[in-house]
């Protein structure tokens, strides 16, 4: 009896132990197929242009690195600018979403008012909206007011997001009413309430928001294309789009990927330093209770 359970227990190790080898390959290989581009974007930023372009067949590694690439990504082209453009639009864009999307989630899932869950589902409902008809109505709007070529123009249609009033009321509603009660009792202000008692409580969530917003603005492509075609408003995806169009981006493909890393680098700190809070606030907007 012994032996048999002895060799059960064995082969139960066994299988085990090899499903977790597999999976462990099966992710190494998956890391590494995603890595790889990036890996292929810094290596060949650090390549001279005449190493990259005497590569009859890709070299995988480069014995003389070098950083001229990058001196001339900020030399030749106006990258600095795109770069200080894209940094002021998305720190602007996300403060005045964060000011808009707070208050009105803590409105839907706190504060009593006639018609309150009808108007939360009007705005559920315009996520089925198609974005290509929002943009035709912004960009109409924004043309109206003449603000195209203009900051204003480039944030004004971003400041709102139902999705994220949606994650963010959820995570509001989970606290209990009793808290919610309790400060009434004790005199305290609805705003009150919400800055020290409600976002701190959910601080993972609002920063997994800000941290998405970021990236969202960061990567944004098809509406500054659209409401900007002057190039002191051009955000990085639209500057390295015009750098590829213009010439320089196709002949020195070096300093064309020295520039996506520098673009790249602020969203993968970004993610590294943050990775935890964001694991933890998508996990806890998905739970209920």
């Amino acid at each position: 009896m012994s032996n048999n359970y002895d060799q059960i227990s064995r082969s139960a190790r066994a299988r085990r132990t090899a499903v977790r080898t597999i999976t462990y390959v099966l992710l190494t290989f998956w890391a590494l197929m995603v890595l790889f581009p990036y890996y292929w974007m810094l290596l060949t930023s650090v390549k001279g242009y005449g190493t990259y372009n005497a590569e009859y067949v890709p070299a995988f590694f480069t014995l003389t690195p070098t950083l001229e690439n990058y001196v001339s990504a900020f030399s030749e082209v106006p990258l600095a600018r795109y770069f200080l453009n894209t940094v002021v639009f998305t720190v602007v864009t996300t403060g005045l979403m964060m000011v808009v999307i707070v208050p009105a989630a803590f409105a839907f899932a706190r504060l009593e008012f006639k018609g309150r869950d009808l108007v939360f589902s009007l705005f559920l409902a315009l996520m089925m909206i198609p974005n290509e008809l929002v943009i035709i109505t912004n960009y109409q709007t924004i043309t109206g007011w003449g603000l195209r070529n203009s900051f204003p123009g480039l944030i004004l249609p971003s400041v709102t997001s139902v999705f994220y009033i949606y994650l963010l009321r959820e995570n509001f509603a989970q606290i209990p009413d009793e808290l919610y009660s309790a400060a009434k009792v004790d005199g305290t202000s609805d705003f009150k309430y919400l800055t020290r008692v409600m976002m701190p409580i959910c601080r993972p969530t609002i920063i997994t928001i800000v941290i998405l917003k970021v990236i969202e603005c960061w990567n944004s492509y098809v509406w500054p294309r659209l409401v900007t075609d002057d190039p002191a408003f051009f955000l990085v995806s639209g500057g390295i789009q015009e750098i590829r169009e213009n010439g320089f981006g196709r002949e020195n493909i070096p300093a064309m990927m020295a520039a996506v890393v520098v673009i790249s680098v602020p969203l993968i700190a970004l993610f590294l330093i943050f990775r935890n809070k964001v694991m933890a606030g998508v996990s806890r907007g998905g739970i209920k209770g």
